[in-house]
């Protein structure tokens, strides 16, 4: 799903948040248990993946699970707001911790 810029600045700022305050998972294989667990409030994927198969069952489990999904433009910019110094695919807020107003508003606004 793509996002208007106030929306995806919003998501950014709850990711932060739940990163520090909360608890955040990254890159495919945490999100996809994080996903298949019903745990993710939120989930976070790269356009830029290639082969795009990697990240392709995300999305449709998502859907399954009600949990959103939001696609954002490339792996390095997930890569630096999950912290890491390095490109990752996918972001999962686990729990929200001072984020959950901001999540539950962005949440609203994706219609989820």
């Amino acid at each position: 799903m793509e996002v208007s810029k106030d929306v995806l600045d919003k998501i950014y700022e709850a990711i932060e948040l739940a990163r520090s305050t909360g608890k955040i998972k990254k890159g495919i294989n945490e999100v996809t248990k994080a996903v298949e667990r019903g745990i993710a409030k939120l989930v976070l994927l790269a356009s830029d993946v290639n082969p795009a198969e990697i990240i392709m069952h995300i999305e449709p489990l998502c859907k399954e699970k009600s949990i959103p999904v939001v696609k954002v433009k490339s792996r390095e910019e997930l890569g630096a707001l999950s912290g890491l110094q390095r490109p990752t695919t996918t972001i999962a807020i686990i729990q929200e911790g001072e984020a959950k107003n901001i999540l539950k508003d962005v949440i609203s606004k994706l219609g989820k």
